[in-house]
């Protein structure tokens, strides 16, 4: 699957509770991220924790934790809460994964990469 600065789904393809993965591209930057859906709420996060820069799911697509009420990093177990992406617990309390612009257009999801002069910045409260 070629990548682009710009990534659509439908929402009916990301329920409550659930994520969907993509990577984005522009000029020569490839950034991997993950939208997640939290109780009707949607949100788009570049898949790297901010502790030391490795993607938060080790299965493919697992974001969420056993009781589904935060992110996991599956690899130092740094919790975040979905809407906010607030590091809870672990080693990189109170940093923040990096949120990427998200839209809704009719029945899609739309996650665009910010211009190169305008990089992600991280979602604040």
């Amino acid at each position: 699957m070629a990548a682009s600065g710009e990534w659509r789904c439908d929402t009916a393809t990301v329920p409550p509770g659930h994520t969907a993965t993509f990577r984005l591209e522009r000029a020569g930057r490839t950034v991997s991220g993950f939208v997640v859906n939290y109780e009707g709420q949607y949100r788009a996060y570049v898949n790297r924790c901010p502790h030391v820069g490795t993607p938060l799911d080790l299965w493919p697509n697992e974001f969420f934790t056993e009781d589904g009420r935060a992110l996991i990093c599956s690899t130092h177990g740094a919790l975040y809460e979905p809407i906010s992406g607030r590091c809870t617990a672990g080693p990189c309390v109170g940093d923040r994964l990096t949120a990427l612009p998200l839209a809704l257009d009719g029945d899609a999801l739309v996650v665009n990469l910010p211009p190169l002069d305008d990089p992600p910045r991280s979602m604040t409260a």
